[in-house]
C-alpha cells in the first residue's frame, strides 16, 4: 500500500492471501481497505483523518455512542471481508498509527506472537452461544374460582411456588453445564464470558450460557446442526447462535499494547 494522507487504521493481521476483497468494500471513515505486506504478514488497514482519529479528537468520539456505533459497524465489515477469505487475528477497534513505517514496525516486533496464534487459529472461526431462562410466571394469590384464599393456603401455594421455581432454576443450570460439556467437545478451544444482564442487553430471562466456541470450518456444519437440536430439546429456554466470526475471543492478548497510537 503506497503512502497517503491522514493516519492508518489496522483492522487485522493475517498471513498473504490470494483470494480478493469484495469490491466496493468500505472501512473506517468510508475508505477502502488495502494490505499492507511485511515480511511473513499482512495488514488490513485503510487511510482516516486525522481530525478523527488523532488522539485527542479520537478520544472525544470514544464517548460518542453514535459515532462508536458507526464506527464498529465499518470496522466489523471489513473483518467479516476477511474472514471469508482467510483467517485474521482482529485487532481492536481505532487501533491507529503514524505511517505505513509505524504500522511495520508493530508487525515486525510482534511477528513471533501473531504467527503462532495465526497457527493456531488457522482454518477456524468463532461460535457464540447463548442460553437463556425464561422469568418465571407471577404466582396466583387466589383461587381458580376466583375465591380468596385463606392465609393457610395462600403460605402452602406460596411454599410450593418457591420450591418450583428453584426447581426449575436448577434443572436449567444444569441443562446449560450439560449443553456447554457437550458444545465443547465439537470446539479446539472455548471462552466463557460473563452472563449478561437482562436490564442492559434487553433480552428477557436469565442468560444461564454465554460462551465463544474455536471451531474448525470443516466442522462448523456439524456444530450448527447440534445447536440446531438443543433448540428443539429446551423447554422454557432459548438458545441464540451467532457466527462464525473472526475469532475475537481467542485473540484478546495480542492486541498491540498502545491502542489508538498515532505519534
Amino acid at each position: 500500500m503506497t503512502a497517503q494522507a491522514g493516519l492508518r487504521y489496522v483492522y487485522a493481521v493475517c498471513r498473504p492471501f490470494e483470494a480478493a476483497l469484495q469490491a466496493r468494500l468500505t472501512g473506517v471513515a468510508g475508505a477502502p481497505p488495502g494490505l499492507l505486506r511485511h515480511r511473513g504478514l499482512v495488514a488490513a488497514v485503510s487511510t482516516v483523518p486525522e481530525s478523527d482519529f488523532a488522539e485527542e479528537p479520537l478520544r472525544s468520539h470514544l464517548e460518542d455512542l453514535d459515532w462508536l456505533a458507526v464506527t464498529a459497524r465499518a470496522h466489523q465489515g471489513v473483518i467479516d471481508a476477511l474472514t471469508t477469505v482467510t483467517t485474521p487475528l482482529p485487532l481492536r477497534l481505532a487501533t491507529v498509527f503514524r505511517d505505513d513505517d509505524r504500522v511495520r514496525v508493530m508487525m515486525e516486533a510482534r511477528e513471533a506472537d501473531f504467527l503462532h496464534t495465526l497457527d493456531r487459529l488457522e482454518g477456524r472461526v468463532e461460535w457464540g452461544v447463548k442460553l437463556y431462562a425464561d422469568p418465571p410466571q407471577p404466582e396466583r394469590a387466589s383461587a381458580p374460582e376466583g375465591r380468596p384464599v385463606s392465609g393457610r393456603d395462600y403460605l402452602r401455594r406460596r411454599q410450593a411456588h418457591t420450591r418450583e421455581h428453584e426447581e426449575k432454576w436448577q434443572a436449567a443450570e444444569e441443562f446449560a453445564r450439560a449443553l456447554h460439556e457437550r458444545l465443547s467437545r465439537r470446539a479446539d478451544d472455548v471462552r466463557l464470558h460473563p452472563p449478561q444482564n437482562s436490564t442492559l442487553s434487553g433480552d428477557p430471562g436469565k442468560n444461564l450460557l454465554n460462551a465463544a466456541y474455536l471451531v474448525r470450518r470443516t466442522d462448523s456444519e456439524e456444530f450448527v446442526a447440534l445447536v440446531d437440536r438443543t433448540k428443539d430439546e429446551t423447554t422454557g429456554m432459548r438458545v441464540e447462535l451467532t457466527g462464525p466470526w473472526a475469532a475475537y475471543s481467542f485473540t484478546e492478548p495480542l492486541a498491540p499494547a498502545r491502542q489508538g497510537e498515532s505519534p
